[in-house]
């Protein structure tokens, strides 16, 4: 993704023009319009304040007719830590906000001014809106219920199990099962190897 560079004036920002071809330079409806799905650039770790920014602007510069929805995605993930499951939230695009608008010189202004924002992505200074493949793909990974198991472990892998009815027994790992979120252990028991399969969080790397 590639994001303007440099912050320029105000007056230099609102005198830009975001398309010089757009329809409403002919004189068409605004309402003829569509809204599309736009990226912006944010400072890094200001993604959830810059939204807030945002629709604060929309509000108080009226402009709920021309942006819509801003949107940060992320989504859940399932990770281990000390044999516990865990369920976090994570960016899936650490640094960039999505918003749903109709794009022209006012709602640019009022985007690209918002604090926090460094740029809308696109080649040199012209945004470039989502295509509906790309919208599809990114709302679909936006409040997903279950997450993912994230298996930080390899096959042949010596780990060691914390929980369940195989607390404490150590063995190698000889199956992975990223969908299930389980690994495959080859253990020891009555003097032979034999595989039981566990959910990731109940082993450890030994």
């Amino acid at each position: 993704m590639n994001s303007e560079s440099g912050s320029g004036t105000g007056d230099k920002m609102k005198n830009t023009p975001v398309n010089e071809t757009d329809e409403t330079a002919n004189g068409a409806e605004e309402s003829e319009i569509k809204k599309e799905w736009f990226v912006i650039h944010t400072y890094a770790g200001y993604e959830k304040r810059v939204k807030t920014n945002l629709e604060r602007r929309v509000d108080s510069m009226d402009m709920k007719d021309k942006i819509f929805r801003i949107m940060v995605p992320t989504e859940k993930e399932i990770t281990s830590r000390g044999g516990q499951k865990r369920t976090v939230e994570k960016k899936v695009f650490p640094g960039y906000v999505l918003v749903e608008m109709v794009m022209n010189d006012d709602s640019w202004y009022v985007v690209r001014n918002t604090p926090g924002v460094t740029g809308f992505v696109g080649p040199g200074s012209k945004p470039v809106p989502l295509s509906e493949k790309e919208v599809t793909h990114i709302l679909r990974q936006v409040g997903v219920v279950e997450g993912k198991p994230r298996i930080d472990f390899d096959i042949n892998q010596v780990v060691r199990v914390v929980n369940g009815p195989f607390k404490n027994f150590e063995g190698k790992v000889e199956e992975i099962n990223q969908e299930k979120g389980t690994v495959k252990v080859s253990v020891s028991m009555f003097g032979r190897e034999t595989p039981v399969e566990l959910e990731f969080h109940q082993v450890i790397k030994f």
